[in-house]
């Protein structure tokens, strides 16, 4: 029971931090480093840190540190949604944690390089992270959460087309 809960709530809290993250980008795309930057590095790295619990949680509780076990999951999983049994997926989630963590320890080692990375850098990273997020829980999930990440989802896209589009005196 515990372990469930722990592997459920580390990876929604991950992704909640993560929509946070995106929320603030989305509203204030400047590069300082005070205010709302200080708390999306925040928001940015509690969500990396959820998302490394979550596996850590998954592989004691649920897998009982067998790779073999999560690769049999994740093939049963992906054949379910997609009729391809294969685990190969898992490779995906390992290079999601590995780039947010790329990311994250960026942002703190170097914040002014990190500011001036190049846009389609942040663009390829943001965009990977967004694949990984949107499949996990709109493709691969059912019930409820679906529906929370499809609304999260628009709700972002249309806040970042709106952000992106309005008036120069509106701001």
């Amino acid at each position: 029971m515990f372990g469930d809960l722990l592997i459920r709530w580390t990876i929604r809290l991950s992704l909640a931090a993560y929509v946070g993250r995106l929320g603030l980008r989305i509203v204030n795309p400047g590069s300082d480093h005070a205010g709302p930057w200080r708390i999306a590095r925040g928001l940015w790295s509690a969500g990396c840190v959820l998302s490394w619990l979550h596996v850590v949680a998954a592989f004691h509780f649920e897998h009982h540190w067998s790779q073999t076990a999560a690769w049999e999951q994740t093939a049963r999983e992906t054949a379910a949604v997609i009729g391809l049994n294969w685990g190969g997926g898992i490779f995906f989630n390992y290079a999601f944690l590995l780039a947010w963590a790329f990311d994250t320890g960026w942002w703190w080692l170097s914040p002014g390089t990190y500011a001036r990375r190049p846009n389609a850098l942040s663009w390829l990273i943001d965009g990977y992270l967004a694949f990984i997020a949107f499949n996990a829980t709109v493709v691969f999930k059912t019930g409820w959460l679906r529906w929370v990440a499809v609304a999260v989802s628009v709700g972002l896209l249309v806040a970042g087309w709106w952000w992106q589009h309005r008036r120069p005196n509106e701001t």
